[in-house]
């Protein structure tokens, strides 16, 4: 969390890994709370809740959001909700960008604090998806890697249900990427990728049986 300090209060993207739907979120979210009450690296005095931190917001799949009353609950709390360019409904599609899923990111950004996962799954080392990229160069945000393990162990793949006990919830931030976003979108969306650990490199080394590499 000590990188979490000194940051600005708005314009800033968290860009991370992704294990369940709903897991990860909820505990950046506790995170997030516990650093403004500036408790160090422990969300173990839920405390922080009275006073939370609000301008926080992420980055999710419309289609996921409208799937059951909970993901309503947490699309009114602070989901800025996008259609997915390559998959709707569980079949493989093809669509143009809605720029307006675009500009809504912008307006969070001008808020606050976004989450997003540039794989925009939770399956391990899937590709990155170039929107991120495209976000980063049009409002060029400050931004944070996040890597996240053990989720995928303990909760099933919404996030909801604890499948087993005993695993160490691990989400590590790392200092803000030196970025140019004069770069070309393939070429930050690699930088993206290995800052959270994603990228071959981390894939086919020994790593343990989440995401990131075994440090």
């Amino acid at each position: 969390m000590s990188h979490l300090k000194g940051l600005p209060e708005r314009k800033v993207l968290f860009v991370s890994n992704h294990q369940t739907y709903f897991a990860d979120v909820i505990t950046l979210v506790h995170i997030f709370c516990s650093n403004k009450w500036k408790f160090n690296d422990k969300i173990s005095n839920p405390i922080y809740l009275l006073n939370p931190k609000v301008n926080t917001y992420f980055v999710a799949a419309e289609e996921t959001m409208k799937n059951g009353l909970l993901p309503k609950i947490f699309a009114y709390a602070g989901s800025v909700s996008i259609k997915r360019t390559w998959r709707a409904n569980g079949q493989e599609v093809n669509r143009k960008v809605d720029f307006n899923d675009i500009g809504n990111i912008g307006e969070a950004l001008d808020n606050g604090w976004v989450i997003t996962f540039p794989q925009g799954t939770t399956k391990a080392f899937a590709p990155g998806r170039r929107g991120t990229a495209h976000i980063i160069k049009k409002f060029k945000p400050l931004v944070v890697p996040v890597t996240i393990n053990g989720f995928r162990r303990a909760f099933d793949k919404k996030g909801l249900k604890l499948k087993k006990r005993g695993v160490t919830l691990d989400i590590r931030f790392k200092a803000p990427l030196e970025l140019s976003y004069e770069e070309e979108p393939d070429e930050l969306l690699q930088i993206i990728m290995r800052s959270i650990e994603q990228s071959d490199e981390y894939k086919y080394p020994f790593y343990n049986n989440d995401d990131t590499l075994e440090k």
